[in-house]
């Protein structure tokens, strides 16, 4: 579990981050869930977004994704939403 301090830092690191996967009108498929816990292995901060045509809101979209892969959700701003999981061997972000 993250800690306010921690989630604030990460907030921060996810300001400068693009958008690298979208939920469209397709849902949370196997395809979608696989990729994004590919791209949380590498780079552990993801931010999302979800389509108008999604079938879910994004916040229901953000906890979804965050079960079916470990993660945490950090944030959700309209239809963007932030995903963090640490990688155990090998750590990209430092929180304190």
């Amino acid at each position: 579990m993250l800690t306010s301090k921690q989630r604030a830092k990460l907030k921060g690191l996810a300001s400068r981050e693009d958008t690298i996967l979208q939920v469209g009108k397709g849902g949370i498929g196997p395809a979608l869930v696989e990729q994004v816990d590919s791209a949380l292995t590498a780079r552990e901060l993801i931010k999302l977004r979800a389509l108008e045509t999604a079938p879910v809101l994004p916040r229901e979209a953000a906890q979804e994704l965050a079960e079916k892969t470990g993660s945490q959700v950090v944030q959700v701003i309209g239809t963007k939403f932030v995903l963090y999981r640490r990688n155990p061997k090998k750590p990209v972000i430092e929180l304190d």
